[in-house]
């Protein structure tokens, strides 16, 4: 398949961005939301270079060394080609996760129904209340939606939050926390610190860590702090 070069950058070995897993990532180009802390403007501001042809020739020379793919971005289900791609790193039997932002649910809905995804990190952006202000988009409600198919499905998979010191107060993790407990997330809830340093799409000063350690609201997940 003939496709229009949709990946920014491959990185070829992690051992960080997969549990357990030894492999790399695809990053694809473009994204629906601009959050203000994100570090990877070039990815979703910027054009890709690499077509999925190049994916999978890469793929196949790491057979025995990688046992797993990561799609990553930007938002890659914004591809409607993703599900081919998947399947053909499937069929090369690599491990498959999806990082992702929630933002299409029906892609998502269906790439876990075919049972093509082994692993999705779900990014919870903020609250409904400072949801648009700080990804630029009104996207919360499909936000939703996934989340609450995929804590009804068998699926595996994790939710994490990337706090700027700006942007997310304890009392927004607070109201994060309860809002996972209500909707009955069971699973493992990660608190990433944003990395100071680097460009970012909303220009950001210097965040203070400043959440780790604090007392979290009753809750029925493991809240992890990285």
């Amino acid at each position: 398949m003939r496709d229009p070069a949709p990946i920014y950058n491959i990185t070829p070995f992690t051992l960080m961005d997969y549990p357990d897993k030894v492999a790399c990532v695809v990053w694809l180009a473009g994204c629906n939301m601009r959050c203000l802390y994100c570090y990877n403007p070039h990815i979703v501001l910027g054009k890709g270079s690499i077509n999925f042809e190049k994916v999978l020739e890469f793929l196949n020379s790491r057979k025995g060394i990688l046992e797993a793919v990561v799609l990553s971005g930007g938002e890659c289900t914004m591809h409607s080609k993703i599900i081919w791609l998947i399947k053909e790193i499937k069929a090369m039997g690599f491990f498959i996760k999806l990082d992702t932002n929630g933002s299409r649910p029906v892609m998502i809905e269906h790439l876990v129904t075919l049972g093509l995804v082994d692993y999705i990190a779900l990014d919870f952006k903020a609250m409904r209340n400072k949801f648009e202000m700080i990804t630029g988009s009104d996207l919360f409600e499909n936000f939703e939606r996934t989340l609450s198919f995929l804590i009804a499905s068998e699926q595996k998979f994790e939710v994490r939050t990337t706090v700027h010191s700006d942007l997310i107060k304890e009392k927004d993790f607070g109201e994060m926390v309860r809002y996972l407990n209500l909707m009955k997330y069971t699973g493992t809830y990660y608190i990433q610190n944003f990395l100071n340093g680097v460009p970012t799409i909303g220009n950001l000063g210097y965040s203070v860590n400043q959440l780790k350690g604090i007392a979290c609201p009753k809750h029925n997940m493991k809240v992890v702090f990285r």
